[in-house]
């Protein structure tokens, strides 16, 4: 309880900052099929919308890292929030598919500016030992609303279908307002100055992604991608394909997606940790793959709300427990002086899965609504047969030292 009320309750709002900018991100899922309906829009310019906010924040994300050194995070932080408030409320306004593509890329700004400086803000203000718990934190925020965006969306279109944007643009104008006035800066002028003085010889994202692909994780950044591409997949056109095949609403949308999500992050906030040492990080990463695959292959043949329900809280829950023992198993494998490398490469790897995830999705969508769970479910297969490959070659390596 401290680390929330300390300096003003300072880990509090950035709390709602992250919460409030990834809620945005889940706002349209449910909302879409009648907004395909009202602009005339196909399920590929619905994934090319997805596509276009995760390829702005991967476009971004570096940019305002820099600037959250050299200006200092406050500033970043309130910036961001104005630009997602401006993407919300054009969203909301917009009439023509390409003003929905323009709020798209300035939402993805938004949260390109936000989450960077406060995950910094973070490492500022807490120590080594409290520095788990400051990050677990603000990625219960993250996850909390991934999982609230599509049910306060759907709810909220009850009142109008463009009501849920208008409401978020409002929240955060409000929360900017608030930080303006309360959080303190945590980054000291000195720091700044050295930031600006500072040109470095630092790698851009493109050596960056080169490298990885030469470090002993490169399989599990390998399967970040899939992960981030199977889960993009099957949320761009999850309201799409239940709305073309069985009618449902937004609420009825809403409401799956809300309960899968809770249920699942309920089932990693509870047994993650005893799940990862009863079994350990490859075989519980294999096993997800597989029955993520299944599952999202699955949902293809099964018809009735009750069971649309059962499969994707088993897509969930597979996803909420196979993206924490990646990252689990990165961290261990990478040196400590490797750690923001190989962060940072999770964040980039999951901004390219949540890219091609949408813009195949779309595609596949126009051509046949089963298309893109067949696709999705092969890829996660397919990776489940690969993991098994990589963990054999694992264990023959180790074989040796063990004699």
């Amino acid at each position: 309880m401290s680390l929330l009320l300390r300096n003003r309750g300072a880990m509090l709002l950035l709390m709602l900052n992250i919460f409030l900018a990834f809620t945005g991100i889940g706002l349209v899922v449910p909302i879409m099929p009648t907004y395909m309906n009202e602009l005339g829009i196909g399920g590929s310019v619905v994934g090319l919308l997805v596509a276009a906010f995760a390829l702005t924040q991967l476009l971004v994300s570096p940019f305002a890292g820099n600037w959250s050194d050299r200006m200092g995070r406050k500033k970043i932080i309130i910036a961001g929030l104005i630009v997602f408030a401006l993407s919300e409320l054009l969203f909301g306004l917009a009439n023509v598919p390409w003003l929905l593509f323009v709020s798209r890329m300035l939402g993805g700004a938004g949260a390109a500016m936000i989450m960077p400086a406060v995950m910094a803000y973070v490492a500022d203000t807490t120590s080594s030992e409290e520095r788990a718990k400051g990050m677990g934190l603000i990625n219960a925020a993250i996850t909390t609303g991934f999982i609230i965006g599509p049910g306060i969306g759907g709810y909220l279109a009850e009142l109008g279908i463009r009501v849920p944007f208008f409401v978020a643009a409002g929240a955060a104008a409000v929360v900017a307002l608030i930080t303006f006035a309360v959080l303190p800066e945590s980054l000291s002028a000195e720091k700044r100055d050295v930031a600006k003085s500072d040109e470095g010889n630092k790698e851009n994202l493109g050596m960056q992604m080169l490298r990885s692909y030469r470090e002993p994780y490169f399989f599990g950044l390998v399967i970040i991608f899939v992960l981030s591409f199977g889960l993009a997949n099957y949320d761009t056109v999850f309201g799409l394909f239940v709305d073309h095949k069985f009618g449902f609403t937004p609420k009825d949308i809403a409401f799956v997606l809300t309960f899968g999500s809770i249920a699942g992050a309920l089932v990693q906030v509870t047994v993650f940790s005893w799940i990862l040492n009863r079994f350990g990080e490859n075989r519980v990463i294999s096993i997800c793959l597989l029955i993520a695959g299944l599952s999202i292959f699955l949902t293809l043949f099964v018809h009735g709300f009750a069971a649309i329900v059962a499969v994707t809280f088993i897509v969930f829950l597979a996803m909420d427990i196979l993206r924490p023992a990646v990252g689990t198993q990165l961290s261990k494998m990478a040196d400590e002086s490797q750690q923001g490398f190989v962060m940072g490469m999770n964040s980039a790897y999951t901004s390219l899965g949540n890219i091609a995830g949408p813009i195949v999705a779309g595609i596949l969508f126009d051509m046949d609504v089963n298309f893109p769970y067949a696709a999705a479910a092969l890829v996660m297969v397919l990776c489940f047969l690969m993991s098994l490959s990589y963990g054999r070659r694992k264990r023959s390596r180790r074989s040796p030292v063990m004699r």
